[in-house]
């Protein structure tokens, strides 16, 4: 087996299994549930199939859904944004990107900064429109998207920092 297929498989499993045991039973302040399973999405290698990514992309937010009783929410905002990836990969890491160079291990805080919180903050924006699905708690919407989202990015870039292999 590929080693980057198993190690994509493993961290698919090790972020799932990190949401719905740890993440889902956190509550920070009272409503604050990071969302760390779209570090997949994420940190997903750039130079493989699209389709391929969205389906995954797809089963990882279905699954999400599954557990936490959400009726394709996490699906459709894991969707979209594995949808609009290659976009904020281009404007984030700019010639990097267009020579299909980006290592999300190696590359410099502010540009993985910029698409991280870019991303995250569609995913959520997306997440808690569909999950409250109430125009008169548009306030509720911003709210919660913007504290889960710096909640999850803050998360993001810490494991990204711990499990980051670079050679000094």
């Amino acid at each position: 087996m590929n080693s980057l297929l198993f190690s994509n498989i493993i961290r698919f499993i090790a972020l799932v299994l990190l949401q719905v045991l740890i993440c889902n039973q956190m509550n920070f302040l009272g409503s604050i549930n990071p969302y760390i399973y779209i570090l997949f999405i994420l940190i997903y290698p750039v130079k493989n199939n699209r389709l391929s990514f969205i389906l995954i992309s797809f089963v990882l937010g279905i699954l999400i859904d599954v557990f936490m009783d959400t009726g394709g929410a996490h699906a459709a905002a894991s969707v979209t944004i594995a949808y609009m990836r290659p976009v904020f990969l281009k404007f984030s890491f700019r010639a990097a990107y267009e020579y299909q160079a980006i290592k999300f291990n190696d590359a410099d805080l502010l540009p993985r900064v910029i698409y991280f919180t870019l991303l995250i903050l569609i995913h959520h924006f997306i997440l808690f429109i569909l999950i409250i699905f109430d125009n008169s708690k548009a306030g509720m919407v911003v709210s919660n998207a913007l504290s889960t989202g710096l909640f999850t990015l803050f998360l993001a870039l810490t494991l990204t920092t711990l499990f980051s292999r670079k050679e000094k």
